[in-house]
């Protein structure tokens, strides 16, 4: 039997990260257009996988510097060609990894961009006064729905992708937390706040039709798509006076995480919170922490400017 063609190797590789480490679908949508893009270079220079060498690896880095990518996203993408060479050479289906000698592209790491607490403050007023003065009851619901998804997100510090997904039965919980399962299908338990419960409960109170998801859509998934989501939240952004590229799902999970922070939470409990696996995933926060205690001294310190 020959051996399999580079899609096939691809496809086994993709097969590996879904069956033995969880891999959910977006992040295996991401490494296949990664591969693609890279076997579409080997295929250029007339190469198989298990005969490019180290030189080449660099030849296609150089190649996506030369396109413009970002190193952020260069490095994202040696990590995923990293990945797949280190897979073939386990299995042995070839007989070297020539990613070992390659180092990634320098990279700073950016700075979340974060809220302060009044602007969040004014984002939910915004949002809660818009169901409450709303022309109908349709334009009420959707209001509605829009103040219990920022409300639940900057209580919770969800990922967008969690928070569209919650299913109905959340909504009702008399607990004062939710179950979420995350990447990997990681488990973790998230506080709830009364303020959040609150505005769950309202939002359910509008849902005429039953269904399985908290926030239920006209979409191929049946509920809110993460796109609707971050269109609507600019929409409020706008409304509250915030400029609208400051402002994303993501940036109210940061918000949430560095406010957590500035008033003295651990970090471990963040990291928990946030259902990162590695805590230097949220060590980012306590820069933007480290940021603001630099200001402060420099602007409050009496001898500051002497």
């Amino acid at each position: 039997m020959s051996a399999p063609g580079p899609q096939g190797l691809m496809h086994a590789y993709l097969d590996m990260l879904a069956a033995e480490r969880g891999a959910a679908a977006n992040t295996l949508a991401a490494y296949r257009r990664d591969l693609d893009d890279y076997l579409a270079y080997l295929q250029g220079q007339r190469l198989a996988p298990g005969e490019v060498e180290a030189a080449g690896i660099r030849t296609y880095l150089a190649e996506l510097e030369a396109r413009g990518l970002k190193s952020t996203s260069a490095a994202r993408r040696l990590s995923c060609v990293r990945g797949f060479h280190r897979f073939l050479y386990a299995e042995g289906l070839v007989e070297s990894d020539p990613t070992a000698p390659v180092s990634g592209p320098k990279r700073g790491r950016g700075l979340p961009k974060v809220l302060s607490v009044a602007e969040v403050d004014r984002l939910l007023t915004v949002a809660k006064e818009a169901a409450v003065t709303a022309p109908n009851p349709a334009e009420a619901a959707r209001a509605g729905r829009m103040h219990c998804l920022i409300e639940l997100l900057y209580a919770t510090g969800l990922r967008v992708s969690e928070l569209v997904a919650l299913p109905r039965a959340a909504g009702a919980t008399k607990e004062r937390f939710l179950v979420v399962r995350g990447k990997g299908g990681r488990e973790r338990l998230v506080p709830l706040t009364e303020v959040a419960r609150s505005a769950m409960a309202a939002h359910l109170a509008t849902l005429a039709a039953p269904g399985p998801w908290l926030f239920p859509a006209d979409s191929e998934t049946g509920h809110l798509t993460r796109q609707a989501f971050a269109r609507d939240l600019k929409a409020v952004a706008a409304a509250a006076g915030i400029r609208t590229d400051r402002i994303s799902p993501h940036v109210l999970r940061h918000a949430f995480a560095s406010h957590l922070l500035q008033n003295g939470a651990d970090l471990r409990v963040v990291q928990e919170l946030l259902g990162h696996a590695d805590i230097s995933t949220t060590q980012i926060y306590t820069h933007v922490l480290d940021e603001r205690l630099k200001q402060m001294v420099r602007d409050l310190h009496p001898l500051a400017n002497a």
